[in-house]
């Protein structure tokens, strides 16, 4: 009888445990919603990732950025090594004549996001629907130390070839091409600008005066605004910011014309969460985006969201310093002008890190 009262006693728990599963999964609240990550590769500038993410997902709350960010050339060559396995949902933030290369290996997915009737045309791709749409210009700018030319006695830059004077022996930086937007559309407009002889005949001349190629953007602005070199060939926003900062540079804007790039968005085809990346593919045509956009660049794609930025000119005043860029001419001569730019300078490229 004992040992019956003991087996009832022990089915009676296990009967009430039961009931109380079954009674916790009847009136457990509701688990939270699960965000999709998003892998999203970008160039845009590292102290602005924080923001651009706190942004979106303050809207889209559904979605979680996941940023793989590096310099414009590493991002568009890892994109092109991983075409048969896509690793990227999404780019946000990339040069359009990288984007433009995407295109031409079928590697980006064509979507009209919403509010693309805002999108001023020659930010988007002429296609319908597009396959990458335009977030903002950069453009290709001179960071001069007031402190280093005065103390050097260095002449005054009005112009690309100002930088070919004597004067200036070793006293600059630039990016490299190879690595950097930044690099590869001075380069590439330079020959634009004068003509491939008369252009490569400039950079021999400018070779001369360059202490290093370095594998950023930012950094040769960095660099002039640090003092370790006197000038350095950088774009708008990063002159910009190191001013505003309190470096003693000044910004200058050669007269033959400033070469530049759009940032871009882009879905990649064979994203498994297609519906995430076009979230993110219309918030960045917004006008709430292009109105963040603005915050940094004085041209956006949708238009009337600039303000002025400090340092800089109007946008009127910015976009006529713009130089003529044939984008699709910068695309499809990439590498035959990488392999003779690098023929001719690389020997001065600083160490990969």
């Amino acid at each position: 009888m004992k040992q019956k009262s003991k087996t009832g006693y022990l089915a009676s728990l296990l009967a009430g445990a039961a009931a109380l599963m079954v009674a916790g999964a009847i009136y457990a609240p509701p688990a939270a919603a699960q965000k999709t990550k998003l892998v999203v590769y970008t160039a845009l500038e590292a102290d602005d990732l924080k923001k651009y993410k706190d942004r979106f997902e303050k809207d889209v709350k559904d979605v979680d950025i996941q940023w793989v960010r590096d310099s414009t050339g590493v991002i568009e060559a890892k994109l092109l090594a991983e075409k048969n396995n896509p690793q990227a949902d999404i780019i946000w933030g990339l040069a359009a004549t990288s984007l433009l290369r995407m295109e031409a290996e079928g590697m980006l997915l064509p979507y009209a996001p919403k509010g693309l009737d805002k999108i001023s045309a020659q930010f988007r791709d002429s296609k319908n629907p597009p396959t990458w749409v335009g977030m903002d210009v950069w453009a290709a700018t001179i960071c001069y130390n007031t402190v280093e030319r005065d103390k050097k006695k260095l002449p005054a830059i009005t112009s690309w070839h100002d930088l070919t004077k004597p004067e200036f022996a070793k006293a600059i930086t630039m990016p490299h091409p190879a690595s950097s937007g930044t690099g590869y559309l001075m380069v590439s407009s330079w020959l634009q600008i004068m003509g491939e002889e008369a252009g490569w005949k400039y950079m021999d001349a400018l070779h001369n005066n360059v202490g290093v190629y370095v594998h950023s953007g930012s950094k040769p602005c960095r660099q002039a605004g640090a003092g370790e070199y006197p000038v350095g060939i950088s774009f708008e926003f990063r002159a910009s910011r190191t001013k505003r900062d309190g470096a003693p540079i000044d910004i200058v804007f050669p007269k033959e014309g400033l070469g530049w790039d759009m940032e871009a968005t882009a879905i990649m085809k064979g994203t498994k969460n297609l519906a995430a990346a076009q979230k993110l593919a219309d918030w960045s045509a917004s006008v709430e985006a292009n109105t963040m956009y603005a915050e940094g660049y004085a041209v956006t794609a949708v238009q009337g969201v600039t303000k002025q930025l400090p340092h800089l000119p109007t946008q009127a005043d910015f976009e006529k310093l713009l130089a003529k860029n044939d984008f699709l001419w910068a695309a499809n001569n990439r590498q035959r002008i990488l392999a003779e730019w690098n023929k001719r300078y690389n020997a001065k490229a600083e160490p990969k890190s």
